[in-house]
């Protein structure tokens, strides 16, 4: 198989959490290819990290990993504003990824689990739209979960740095933008958030912070932390993980991003050709969805009739 090789460490955990038995796993992949050749509304990777990553998210529930490829190629579809001129070469991704406004960090945390920080506030609002900003954390999460076996086995964790975040960045948002953004978030991709944490949190943004909240499970809504100073945050995050700039000694957060700018660079080819994957509501078999299915937007019953 064409499968990245775990480390015996992380094959343990992939055991032990994500219920991954590795004498079983060329059948369960024959049976998702054998699934998507019969869904005829569906275009997708087939190839075996690709699907792997899939199986993984969904614990190795066959019918969980149906369902969540069925959402993930729906919503890449229903989304064309984060899923499309995919390229790390156009001007606006460039100043994203120069900026480092989304950075994962290089070493795991002490529960093996991948850290990124997002700093929304860095951009121009006059200058930069955010459906270019949630174009580009698309494309970073997806060169991440395809290049990263830890943050599917292990899970993530978000912090999120509210400093310099200005009126002009909230008035981006939309109760329309947060329902799409945490519909993506917790249908479409197969990751385990298992923390987020909110730093240098303004109290402006407590509208936004509510909205998003409001659109978020339960389950998710619990794994949110907000910490007044950044001192508390190194009781669940380890000091030592973090860049210079939040006290830690992974080096300074320009030189991250400049690796991961590189990264999502060498995967220009790869990215925009995933534009052609996604979902044809024409061909689905029964009902097709709607944006009203998908995210309940008031008076947006249009069919996803995408070719």
């Amino acid at each position: 198989m064409a499968l990245r090789k775990l480390t015996p460490e992380l094959e343990e955990l992939a055991k032990k959490e994500c219920n991954e038995e590795p004498a079983r796993l060329q059948q369960d992949l024959q049976h998702i290819r054998d699934w998507l050749a019969k869904q005829p509304h569906l275009k997708s990777r087939t190839d075996d990290q690709f699907l792997t990553m899939f199986l993984r998210g969904c614990k190795f529930s066959l019918e969980r990993t149906k369902a969540k490829l069925d959402m993930y190629h729906t919503l890449k579809t229903a989304l064309p504003e984060f899923y499309t001129n995919r390229d790390p070469m156009l001007p606006e991704i460039q100043h994203l990824m120069k900026l480092g406004v989304l950075v994962p960090l290089p070493e795991p945390d002490d529960q093996g689990r991948r850290v990124a920080i997002m700093r929304q506030g860095l951009y121009d609002p006059n200058k930069i739209k955010i459906q270019d900003v949630f174009k580009f954390n698309m494309m970073l999460m997806d060169v991440l979960l395809e290049e990263d076996d830890r943050s599917v086995i292990c899970g993530t964790v978000s912090i999120l740095d509210h400093d310099k975040m200005t009126m002009a960045h909230m008035m981006h948002f939309s109760p329309s933008l947060a329902k799409k953004g945490t519909t993506l978030f917790q249908e479409g991709y197969p990751i385990r958030p298992k923390a987020m944490h909110h730093i240098n949190f303004n109290s402006a943004f407590t509208a936004i912070f509510n909205m998003f909240k409001s659109f978020m499970k339960e389950k998710l809504q619990k794994r949110l932390h907000m910490h007044s100073g950044i001192e508390t945050m190194f009781e669940s995050v380890p000091k030592r993980i973090l860049p210079l700039e939040y006290g830690g000694e992974a080096g300074p957060i320009d030189k991250l991003a400049e690796e991961w700018k590189k990264k999502v660079e060498a995967r220009r080819d790869w990215l925009i050709e995933s534009e052609k994957y996604g979902c044809n509501e024409k061909k689905r078999p029964g009902k097709p969805k709607t944006h009203e299915d998908l995210f309940g937007l008031e008076g947006s019953f249009r069919q996803l009739n995408v070719d």
